[in-house]
């Protein structure tokens, strides 16, 4: 009975806290349909190698759109497309065996997607996202958690909104799974990869 209780209260005092934040004008105000800017924005991965160091990467070539609902968080929405021919890891010799079919198999399966299903306010500038993530032909859940970095005007005078966040997948549920056995024991590439996401989107302008 007591862990019931202590439940009760918790989901109160999310609610309460949830229900606060909502109401703020100014998170309320930032409402509206979002484009995600490519040149003020990453999206990349970082990937163990070879057991002892990290190789990071990223893909140049990529667009999406966000819904934000300052008023209620869960009516908010992400759609993203990567396009895979543009993974730079800083080595052309590497980025040239990812696109190959050991790994993403760039020419028959171009682009990576993701899908927003749900949205959920987990602390106050917390937001994570659950949806779905496309890879080759492979569809899987995935939630991301992002920190909302704040707002502003830039000198161009389009409306801003900053997220980053990461998440953490193993690469062999998509079906990623080329590897190397080292001699010393060990593979040369990690199963498991972290998704890193730095996002900028601007706000479209409202419908004459």
């Amino acid at each position: 009975m007591a862990l019931f209780n202590r439940k009760n209260t918790e989901n109160r005092t999310a609610e309460t806290a949830t229900a606060v934040l909502a109401a703020d004008p100014q998170l309320a105000a930032l409402t509206g349909d979002y484009t995600i800017d490519p040149a003020h924005s990453e999206i990349g991965f970082t990937v163990r190698h070879a057991m002892v160091t990290n190789i990071r990467g990223s893909f140049a070539d990529h667009e999406g759109t966000l819904r934000l609902d300052g008023s209620d968080p869960s009516r908010s929405s992400a759609s993203i497309d990567v396009r895979i021919a543009s993974v730079d890891t800083g080595m052309k010799d590497r980025d040239g065996h990812l696109v190959s079919g050991d790994f993403f198999d760039a020419e028959k399966f171009p682009l990576m997607t993701f899908r927003s299903t749900a949205a959920e306010q987990v602390s106050d500038d917390v937001y994570r996202i659950t949806g779905d993530l496309t890879i080759k032909d492979v569809t899987r859940p995935l939630s991301i958690d992002l920190e909302f970095n704040g707002s502003a005007t830039d000198v161009y005078g389009y409306e801003r909104v900053g997220f980053e966040g990461s998440a953490t997948i193993l690469r062999s549920d998509w079906g990623l799974t080329w590897n190397a056995a080292l001699e010393t024991g060990g593979v040369m590439v990690s199963d498991k990869v972290k998704l890193n996401f730095d996002i900028s989107a601007i706000k479209s302008a409202p419908a004459a």
